[in-house]
């Protein structure tokens, strides 16, 4: 069985072989944790956003969009915290020369002690079978109660060092838990400093009148300090969101793990305002929303979990992560924030301008409470093609690899395949392509036998195949070919468009 690390190395180099994703500037030997988007991997990436769109705000009447300038005014950062608490503790490895998070690399040795939790109940499970009592086991096991016991000592130092920023607590942490360089295996660690995530740029005509800004760090102060503009103008009441999609950039320490973690990344956000003293429940609310949303892509429900913040943001009541479990293990996917008044309020503070609703039924006014959802677009990317990418074994004894992507986000929806470039064939298979493209991505192919061009688009995921042979131009049929089971039946060519249609919403 291949391990994780070489499953992972596959999915990274499919994706460069297939037209998904290329290390940007490449050919000035590439830009550190930057990336493209190919022909195929755009496509993916545009499916994706479209569908969460589609499911926030198209599916909600009270849900609005907008689109807000990256650049913003300086004071906005001071505002929300960024210029003074958007800071990652950084320490390096002097054998090795890397840099990492300190509290990443706390947070891997406690996820390494819930590995050994896990295994120790799949042992377990296996050797009582149908009697197994899970909870009990749990909670009665001397050597999980152990691991249980580590895992709460070294969160409650971890927290607490990171509420009083003790930077030097913070290294004597990390060799009291003798966490060892994952290149290196030393211990050999410089002191902690704290690191600035925002990239920096200027505004003005000359050096000596520009103004510093900053390249937004996410979107959703866009949301927030439009939240008037957008209430007013679309005579919007209580409860209601707005959805925005965008590019935001971080100056991360380590950057790594292909697209999970990039300096330039888009986010999917949507802020919903609501009563105070309601935040909890709609809170509750948007966690079951989102993991339906997950779920209705049909990947396994076991491939998520909820991940409840025990340390919270200074600007929530309550936070909660979708995670998902990528080749290098679960880690965050989506998150869920209740954020209290704390951004309206504190440009509110800040702006001298009122930030507060009118609520008719209550015949008060307030400032609304928020409750956020905000999923990195590019790490959905990688979940939905780490899922994907399967090596099958046939019954002929070849191989193939095949993308068994959802067919509403694969980048072709149908491929149409002239069996021969002669006797017509070509021409038929265009009427049929010029036909199809009006309502769907298709693709047109003619080179190489229809065998290679079977596998190139299992590759890249494309849900059907459509061949055009003789027989195509005597009875106005074709042959379709199912990519995930290779079945292959005649459909008249007057069916296609709901057949295609069928196949992607169901």
């Amino acid at each position: 069985m291949i391990n994780q690390e070489d499953f992972f190395k596959k999915i990274t180099s499919h994706a460069k072989e297939y037209g998904f994703v290329f290390q940007s500037s490449e050919v000035y030997e590439g830009l550190s944790a930057v990336y493209d988007y190919g022909q195929n991997g755009v496509e993916l990436k545009n499916n994706i956003r479209s569908y969460w769109w589609k499911a926030m705000v198209q599916f909600h009447e009270n849900i609005v969009g907008l689109d807000s300038a990256i650049f913003m005014h300086p004071t906005i950062w001071k505002a929300s915290g960024h210029v003074d608490a958007f800071n990652d503790p950084m320490i390096d490895n002097k054998d090795s020369k890397k840099r990492y998070r300190a509290d990443v690399l706390v947070e891997d040795y406690i996820a390494k002690i819930e590995d050994k939790i896990t295994k120790e109940v799949e042992k377990a499970a296996k050797r009582f079978g149908d009697t197994f009592d899970e909870s009990q086991f749990v909670s009665t096991n001397a050597r999980i109660i152990e691991y249980t016991q580590q895992i709460e000592a070294t969160k409650k130092r971890l927290y607490g060092i990171m509420e009083q920023n003790d930077l030097v607590a913070f290294k004597q942490l990390i060799e009291d838990l003798a966490i060892v360089c994952p290149l290196s295996g030393t211990r050999n660690w410089t002191d902690v400093r704290q690191f600035n995530l925002m990239f920096s740029t200027q505004m003005g005509s000359t050096a000596e009148g520009a103004s510093e800004l900053f390249l937004r760090p996410e979107t959703a102060q866009g949301i927030f300090v439009n939240y008037l503009n957008v209430q007013k103008t679309g005579r919007m009441k209580i409860p209601f969101g707005i959805a925005q999609t965008g590019k935001a950039f971080r100056n991360e320490i380590v950057a790594r793990q292909f697209i999970f973690r990039m300096r330039e990344f888009e986010q999917m956000e949507m802020q919903y305002f609501v009563r105070p003293g309601e935040e909890l429940k709609w809170f509750e609310y948007w966690k079951e929303a989102r993991m339906k949303w997950h779920l209705s892509l049909g990947i396994p429900a076991n491939k998520y979990r909820f991940h409840n913040h025990e340390k919270l943001a200074h600007y929530a009541n309550a936070a909660a992560d979708i995670e998902f479990q990528f080749p290098f293990g679960f880690k965050e996917l989506e998150g869920i924030h209740s954020r209290t008044d704390f951004d309206l309020g504190a440009h509110q503070k800040f702006s001298g301008k009122k930030m507060q609703y009118f609520d008719p039924e209550l015949n008060e006014s307030y400032t609304p409470f928020v409750v956020e959802t905000s999923i990195g677009l590019d790490r959905m990317f990688l979940a939905i093609l780490s899922n994907a990418y399967t090596e099958e074994q046939l019954e002929d004894v070849s191989e193939r690899v095949v993308l068994k992507l959802p067919a509403v986000l694969a980048p072709y929806k149908a491929a149409i395949l002239p069996l021969m470039k002669k006797d017509g064939l070509p021409e038929k298979a265009r009427e049929i392509m010029d036909e199809l493209k009006l309502n769907f991505m298709c693709h047109y192919e003619e080179k190489d036998a229809i065998g290679k061009r079977y596998r190139r688009h299992d590759a890249i995921g494309t849900p059907i195949c459509i061949t055009v042979d003789h027989q195509t131009l005597e009875d106005q049929t074709v042959t379709i070919r199912d990519r995930d089971t290779m079945l292959q039946e005649r459909v008249a060519i007057e069916n296609l468009s709901s057949l295609i249609f069928k196949k992607i919403k169901g």
